[in-house]
């Protein structure tokens, strides 16, 4: 009995070193560097269509592989959104009249978790479905067409943020985000593989169009403590009423990243994970 024991020891010993080494390669192995390209949009207070508005997105990212199954992941996405009432269905909206795009500089860093295991070059395992999930820091920057030239709309404080006109003070142009994306690797090469992902963006905010809160302020007091241009951005209705709804603070903005791009693995060929051991 103690010599099958100390036989079981030593197998799980060996299979143990065996898969350490298996996954080290050059001890750079683990890591893998890359990019994406494809398009970012935004729903929202002035856009309810998925997809439309699309602009060009581009992700740099960063995996290290943890195991077969589980990674760690760093990346660096920009993108670009932008909505507009007079494009949107229903006669509220086209009266409402506001409009807004901003560039987005995201940096995210979380867990990425494969259904199957997988490594880039493996001959069993050349593909996977996986779920990803991370918190970022992102900078917002709404701005709208005003005769003719471009307004930052953050520093105006459209619906009296900062003042006694409004319950809450200026929101910040750098929000803390939670980016959720399902994706597929493929293994191309020994040392490359196809990435695909869409993914969701979660912001703490519901200032991403500039829109949060429900009623206009007022347009004379507004103007006094915030400027003429704040008060004519704040209302841009067709009809002017200034006891209309402005946004909906029932539902929140969000927008999203999707793209298609390669992975390089940093350190040459190697073996199987020590998954597959």
């Amino acid at each position: 009995m103690q010599n099958r024991i100390l036989i079981l020891l030593l197998c799980m010993a060996a299979s143990y070193s065996w898969s350490q080494k298996a996954y080290r390669h050059n001890g750079l192995s683990r890591s893998e560097i890359g990019f994406m390209a494809g398009g970012s949009y935004y729903i929202g207070d002035l856009n309810q269509a998925h997809f439309r508005h699309t602009n060009l997105a581009g992700q740099i990212l960063y995996r290290y592989n943890i195991n077969a199954r589980l990674a760690y992941r760093l990346n660096f996405t920009y993108g670009k959104i932008e909505g507009y009432d007079s494009e949107q269905n229903g006669e509220f909206y086209k009266n409402r009249n506001l409009s807004f795009q901003s560039d987005l500089f995201e940096f995210g860093s979380g867990i990425e978790v494969t259904y199957f295991p997988f490594e880039i070059g493996n001959r069993r395992y050349k593909g996977t479905a996986y779920l990803l999930a991370e918190l970022s820091v992102t900078r917002i920057n709404p701005m709208t067409n005003y005769n003719g030239a471009m307004i930052e709309l953050q520093p105006l404080g459209t619906e009296g943020q900062g003042t006694e006109l409004a319950d809450r003070g200026k929101y910040s142009r750098i929000q803390m985000g939670i980016p959720l994306a399902i994706g597929a690797r493929i293994s191309l090469t020994e040392n490359i593989g196809l990435n695909l992902e869409y993914g969701i963006r979660f912001l703490f905010t519901d200032y991403l169009d500039d829109v949060g809160g429900y009623r206009y302020a007022d347009p004379v007091l507004l103007a006094a403590q915030n400027g003429p241009t704040a008060a004519a951005l704040s209302n841009r209705s067709l009809d002017g009423n200034r006891f209309g709804q402005r946004g909906n603070r029932a539902s929140r903005d969000w927008y999203t990243f999707f793209g298609i791009g390669l992975m390089i693995r940093m350190g040459g060929k190697g073996s199987c994970p020590s998954a597959f051991q």
